[in-house]
């Protein structure tokens, strides 16, 4: 822009050149075309005239050419105007563009940091998260591991609802076994079982079976193994005499839960048979918050049982305070019994005393001796 600026607000001066080069060049023909015609043979006095119109044509054709030169002149220069304004009418606009650009690209800029920060910290619980389940998967593949995990989560739910003297984690019975969880209900000395071991890699097998003929096999297997788990609960808790007739069978997961009662009915049938109750998570939440209640509504029965004798004992205390008052009032009236006979004596003896002083006697005679 500022080359094309330069270029028209250069001089006028090369405009006149080229202007000047054209008239020059057209003396040139006119002077050839007069050469010709004095060839033809014209006299002195018809070359003083062609000279004189020579004269004249050059002396027009010059005039004509200044004043377009002045023509040319005054255009470029109000074109020269005409792009400068132009051009700083379009750099002003250009400037504003840029500018009004360049805060749009710093708040979009602003904005995709702030979307990067929250990828960021998504992408950082992502990671956190896969290890977790990664870590889960290593729990859920080692036995042990795997026990201590669904051991882990019956105890947290029992914790949560039960008090710490209604239950008890690997609790002693009387055949030598030891449960991951006995649960003492309020009224009844019997202990009731919970099992938290659960067979989980013929349910593994299963899901990862690719054809039909893997899951008929790995279904078998899961039959085999849950029907195996119901009856060693059965034959180890349920026969001593110090436990329920009913256990529970805890399924560390509501997926396998939900597996259970829709492909295992047959399974579930059998423990029902064998006093087996299997429950999920959320089974489990619940019955301990139903023995919660039965354990609130033991102790408030309890509770209303010494307000009963208390007030059987207070109702005694009002009986003999009645008696101690029957017995003071029967004193009281005895004793206003009493004054009353002895007002009644008093009264009677002071009329007599008043009748003896109402009577007369003669005077007392003067003794002899005197």
């Amino acid at each position: 822009m500022d080359r094309l600026a330069a270029s028209l607000n250069a001089p006028a001066g090369a405009s006149a050149q080229i202007l000047l080069g054209l008239g020059l060049a057209v003396f040139v023909f006119a002077l050839i075309a007069l050469l010709r015609f004095f060839r033809r043979g014209p006299g002195p006095r018809r070359l003083e005239q062609g000279l004189s119109a020579l004269a004249r044509q050059n002396a027009e054709l010059s005039g004509r050419m200044r004043a377009l030169a002045e023509s040319v002149d005054q255009r470029q220069s109000d074109l020269a105007r005409f792009v400068a304004a132009r051009l700083d009418a379009v750099g002003s606009r250009v400037g504003a563009d840029v500018e009004a650009s360049g805060r749009a690209s710093e708040q979009q800029l602003a904005m995709l940091n702030e979307r990067l920060a929250v990828i960021d910290a998504a992408q950082a619980r992502l990671t956190r998260l896969s290890q977790e389940v990664v870590g889960l998967k290593e729990i859920l593949g080692n036995k042990q591991a795997r026990g201590a995990f669904g051991q882990g989560r019956m105890e947290a739910i029992v914790r949560d609802a039960l008090p710490a003297s209604a239950y008890a984690f690997q609790h002693r019975l009387s055949n030598g076994t030891r449960p991951d969880c006995v649960i003492r209900l309020p009224g009844d000395p019997r202990l009731l079982v919970v099992d938290a071991k659960f067979p989980l890699e013929a349910f593994n097998a299963l899901r990862a079976a690719g054809d039909a003929e893997a899951r008929r096999h790995a279904a078998a297997r899961a039959r085999s193994d849950l029907g195996k788990h119901v009856r060693d609960i059965a034959e180890r808790y349920l026969p001593c005499e110090e436990t329920q007739d009913l256990a529970l069978m805890f399924v560390p997961s509501e997926s396998l839960y939900a597996d259970i009662a829709e492909h295992f009915e047959d399974v579930t049938q059998k423990a029902h048979r064998h006093r087996v109750l299997i429950v999920s998570p959320t089974l489990l939440a619940m019955a301990m918050q139903l023995m919660q209640a039965i354990a609130r509504d033991a102790r408030v029965r309890e509770e209303a049982q010494a307000i009963q004798i208390e007030t059987r004992r207070l109702v005694e205390d009002l009986a003999r305070l009645r008696d101690g008052a029957r017995r003071l009032d029967a004193h009281f009236n005895a004793a206003r019994q009493d004054l009353a006979q002895i007002l009644s004596g008093a009264e009677r003896a002071a009329r007599a005393g008043e009748r003896i002083d109402e009577l007369e006697f003669p005077p007392p005679a003067l003794k002899a001796a005197e």
